[in-house]
């Protein structure tokens, strides 16, 4: 009565069309109020029915352009007060869609409101009033527990899709996984649950789907990501911690499957058995979700977190015994749970550095979600066809095919009544308000499979009705035996008649009395079968105790030896530590004194080059002034030269004239003197030869003194004159000559001057 199947390959299959669907249901929209702190005194919000609030306008902003008083109502589904509990909002919201995820249909739920208005609390809740996402768990597993496959049935194929295996080969792929651990699971390693999540449900408030396909198998999956600064992370992703060199944790992509359905690709998807295992696997990743501590919230999200769970579920074979190896048949639905960061204004946050851009990607991405809700509203009420920009943001780019109708969509609006919060509320009820007028088209249910409905309740009484009668014919099978003697008890002589029709029978007692000596003989020879299988069995259980108890030494050896190296491996990475904070800071310490001594060696180079550039032009200051006085040095010599020249031309003259007749010639004692004859011959400009001599005033005094001795006329002293005056000019008008026209004047003076 067992069945195998052999795993073959299951065709791929063309992408499934849509299925149209002329019926739409508008996103479902609530709100849920936030209790006033007792530090809060003004209220801005007022619940007037079950479906209506009103915006009371603070004394601040009483007055508008027109300076009137205004009030303001908005509408929605259903509205939740303060004192709502969290079971009767998990009632109304997300109820319905954990009933469409078990048959079979999409859902998508989300939290959206200002930053500290409840969204975190709404959906995860805290010990005692579990929130949505801890109740859509518990009746999840609530309703399909009996029926669940065994664990890796159904296992994924990394491209958003299933794949179904045999019980036989999910038993060899969790003897395999279990191998993979280097120490065995033992149930005081389990991890006991977290006292921040400890009974988050109280077993009064359990809730259950009636009506669940029995004649199905069912699996649950779980994957829990977040959008921070617009880029996908796996909070479930297991990260090799490095204390001396940590590496970022790696941002995920988003992928469209054959279905036209976008998913997180290379996302962590976990097989989960129970609400609780489920509940410990989101807490694991919540720990690692971006939170911060605000002026307006201490715990405030700085991320979107989605937590997905997907179902997979299969019929039943024919005869209810085993799931249909048929990877057409497999259904995958899935219900995504979003808790949106809330907006915020960095003014009121006090929010600075990364804040500031946490604040700023969070407030793009969600007004980037507000853009493509008013392009789909404005596409069906006007009939235009504008492209949404699902891809400007990655919350919308993952969301996209339930807003194209993949499933239905329910928003829960979360608000704070405090009147600080009243112009983000105010925007955040208009945005609601607009969400309501946005229809998404309704799902349709999944074919339903050909086979019998009640297979799987007709297997298990056929079952025990097999047992039943078994027992009839042999006796109670122990259910200790080995299951090798089960066919030797089936195979024991069937009792003949017992009836006796007359007293004097005596063929009917003696064939009863062979009979059961016959299955006497049977029986002790089973029991000798039973009991020397027994005793080889025990021979093999001791060996295998031995081994064992061989295995446990060698692993407590080893263990502590592991132990002994992970100390080491500590002590050498506390080492290594201190020698790279060591080599870090002479790394800096290097660094800073190389770079002032670039400063020196630049600041020597300049000084240089500006030293080289001052002697450059005190050398070229130096030399046109040596040159400026050899030039005039040079024509100053020159003009005293032509001076004596011209003087000693004049003397020639005088000495020609003297040798004329009528003129007596002077003493040749005089002519002996020394002192005449202080003089040099140099070479003219005119190419000739002249006497230069080195004392006039000499020759002055001595032609005065020879006039005086000799006793000349007047005429002759007159003529001495004018020779000294005609020198005289003829010098001066050679200088003037010389020198510039400008000196004319100069020597004129000269001449005239006393």
């Amino acid at each position: 009565f067992i069945y195998f199947y052999r795993k073959g390959k299951t065709p791929r299959r063309p992408p499934p069309k849509k299925p149209s669907s002329n019926q739409t249901d508008p996103v479902g929209v609530y709100c849920r109020v936030r209790p006033l702190g007792a530090e809060d005194e003004e209220c801005c919000i007022e619940v007037i029915s079950s479906t209506t609030i009103q915006m009371h306008t603070p004394e601040g902003f009483k007055t508008n352009r027109n300076g009137e008083y205004k009030e303001t109502q908005y509408s929605f589904k259903k509205v939740f007060g303060v004192s709502v509990s969290q079971m009767e909002l998990f009632e109304h919201v997300a109820k319905p869609l954990v009933d469409d995820l078990i048959h079979g249909k999409n859902g998508l739920l989300f939290t959206y409101g200002v930053t500290g208005s409840g969204k975190t609390f709404t959906m995860t809740g805290s010990p005692g009033q579990g929130g949505l996402l801890p109740r859509s768990l518990d009746m999840i597993f609530n309703s399909i527990g009996p029926y669940q496959a065994k664990r890796y049935v159904f296992k994924t194929d990394e491209k958003n899709g299933m794949e179904i295996q045999t019980e036989v080969d999910a038993l060899l792929e969790r003897q395999r996984r279990d191998n993979n651990f280097s120490v065995p699971k033992t149930p005081s390693t389990r991890l006991k649950a977290d006292p921040e999540i400890a009974d988050m449900i109280k077993p009064e408030e359990a809730s259950k789907l009636d009506g669940v396909d029995d004649d199905s198998s069912y699996s649950i999956f779980v994957s829990y990501v977040e959008i921070y600064n617009n880029y996908i992370y796996d909070l479930l992703e297991e990260t090799q911690e490095d204390a001396i060199k940590p590496k970022p944790p790696q941002s995920k992509i988003l992928r469209e499957d054959q279905n036209h359905i976008m998913y997180v690709a290379g996302c962590l998807e976990v097989e989960v058995k129970s609400a609780e295992e489920a509940f410990q696997v989101f807490w694991r990743g919540q720990k690692k979700r971006k939170v911060a501590n605000t002026r307006l919230n201490r715990e405030s999200s700085r991320s979107h977190s989605v937590f997905i769970i997907k179902l997979a579920q299969a019929p039943l074979d024919a005869d209810g015994d085993n799931v249909l190896q048929d990877k057409n048949q497999i259904s995958v639905s899935q219900l995504c749970l979003v808790d949106l960061a809330g907006s915020e204004r960095t003014g009121r946050t006090g929010a600075e550095g990364t804040r500031i851009r946490e604040a700023g990607n969070i407030n793009q991405s969600l007004l980037n979600l507000r853009t493509c809700i008013e392009i789909l509203r404005e596409n069906q009420m006007c009939g235009t066809n504008k492209m949404v920009p699902y891809r400007d943001s990655k919350i919308t780019h993952l969301f996209k095919n339930y807003f194209d109708g993949e499933g239905k969509v329910r928003m829960v609006v979360c608000v704070n009544p405090k009147t600080d919060d009243y112009e983000e509320t105010l925007l955040v009820m208009r945005f609601a308000e607009m969400t309501q007028e946005v229809e998404v088209a309704r799902p349709v249910d999944r074919p339903i499979c050909g086979f019998t409905p009640g297979r799987r309740h007709r297997n298990q009484a056929f079952k025990d009705e097999l047992s039943r009668r078994l027992e009839e014919r042999g006796g109670p099978i122990d259910p200790d035996m080995p299951a090798a003697a089960n066919p030797l008890i089936l195979s024991l002589p069937s009792l003949p008649s017992c009836e006796l029709t007359d007293p004097h029978d005596d063929i009917t007692l003696p064939r009863l009395i062979e009979a059961l000596k016959n299955r006497q003989r049977v029986k002790q020879m089973i029991s000798f079968g039973i009991l020397f299988f027994l005793l080889e069995q025990n021979g093999k259980l001791l060996e295998k105790d031995r081994i064992i108890q061989g295995n446990k030494a060698e692993i407590e050896r080893l263990e502590k030896k592991s132990k002994m190296q992970e100390h080491k491996i500590d002590i050498l990475q506390k080492t290594t530590k201190i020698f790279e904070d060591d080599k870090r800071s002479l790394q800096h310490e290097l660094g800073t004194r190389e770079q002032r001594l670039q400063r020196e060696l630049s600041e020597k180079r300049r000084m240089e080059q500006r030293l080289h550039g001052v002697i450059s032009d005190t050398q070229f200051k130096w030399e046109k002034e040596c040159e400026r006085r050899v030039n005039a040095l040079q024509l100053e010599m020159q003009n005293k030269l032509w001076v004596k020249d011209e003087k000693l031309k004049q003397l020639k003259a005088i000495v020609t004239e003297s040798k004329t007749p009528g003129r007596p010639e002077p003493p040749p004692q005089h002519s002996q003197d020394p002192r005449l004859q202080r003089g040099e011959v140099i070479k003219t400009r005119g190419g000739g030869q002249a006497v230069q001599f080195t004392d006039i005033e000499t020759l002055k005094q001595e032609l005065t003194t020879r006039k005086s001795s000799e006793g000349m006329s007047a005429s002759g002293d007159g003529a001495l004159t004018d020779v000294e005056t005609r020198c005289s000019v003829a010098v001066e008008m050679r200088a003037g000559s010389n020198m510039g026209p400008g000196y004319e004047h100069h020597a004129v003076t000269k001449r005239r001057k006393p």
